[in-house]
């Protein structure tokens, strides 16, 4: 995963994407925190769910660039990555959850076009922030990655909340890839974001920038209502 810069704001993930980060907000839009409840917050949504594990870490095993979205690489199922991170995450304390294949979708303001990256999404239970910042160095070192992006749920309004995960059903890679190129002020202030097998987006925003973000899962033609927004503690390990 690349640091967060314009390309990965999930690397989003966050990019999710990752992602330009911490410019202000959309002029005109409305400040998160005056975005009415029903509108940033559906169903699921508004801090530290029951479901949501003690941690996200967001990896991948691959270094290299790849801008061909029909590159055999992204055939990859990342089975054994999957296995050795399971197994790095029991040996350093913790103990692994849910793991999803993502399909990342993220744009390079240096090439000046979107690249293309398979990855997992591993759930963590049973640490805390220090435990998690210390596994993705880990995960970052063994596997050459400049960064690795984790995810903690949080409160709203905690002190160290500062992004949002957004989880959507009704998106593909070849639709995030067409919106990242036709929409230059999503592309270079997110940067990019996920698309799991199923079809759902994946999306980590910075807090600031949660009102682009939900106009951008919109013109994806994303429901908003049928959207999971929760909020946290996003940070790139290297």
């Amino acid at each position: 995963m690349k640091a967060p810069t314009a390309r990965r704001g999930l690397r989003l993930l966050v990019a999710l994407s990752a992602l330009a980060l911490g410019s202000t907000a959309t002029p005109g839009a409305a400040a998160p925190e005056a975005v009415r409840a029903h509108d940033a917050a559906p169903a699921r949504s508004g801090g530290a769910h029951r479901d949501c594990p003690s941690g996200e870490v967001f990896a991948t095993n691959n270094t290299a660039v790849v801008t061909d979205p029909a590159d055999p690489r992204l055939r990859t199922r990342l089975t054994r990555f999957d296995r050795e991170v399971r197994g790095i995450i029991r040996a350093h304390g913790a103990r692994p959850g849910a793991s999803t294949l993502l399909d990342g979708v993220f744009w390079s303001a240096g090439l000046g076009t979107t690249t293309f990256e398979r990855s997992r999404e591993f759930d963590v239970d049973g640490t805390g922030r220090d435990g998690l910042r210390h596994l993705a160095g880990v995960l970052a070192k063994r596997y050459h990655q400049e960064s690795v992006l984790t995810f903690r749920c949080l409160p709203r309004h905690a002190p160290a909340t500062d992004a949002a995960r957004i989880e959507a059903p009704g998106v593909s890679a070849a639709a995030l890839r067409e919106a990242l190129r036709t929409h230059p002020g999503a592309r270079e202030e997110l940067g990019g974001g996920s698309v799991t097998e199923d079809g759902r987006l994946v999306l980590v925003s910075p807090l600031e920038e949660l009102p682009l973000a939900r106009k951008f899962t919109k013109d994806l033609g994303v429901d908003w209502n049928t959207a999971e927004v929760r909020y946290g503690e996003r940070e790139f390990v290297s």
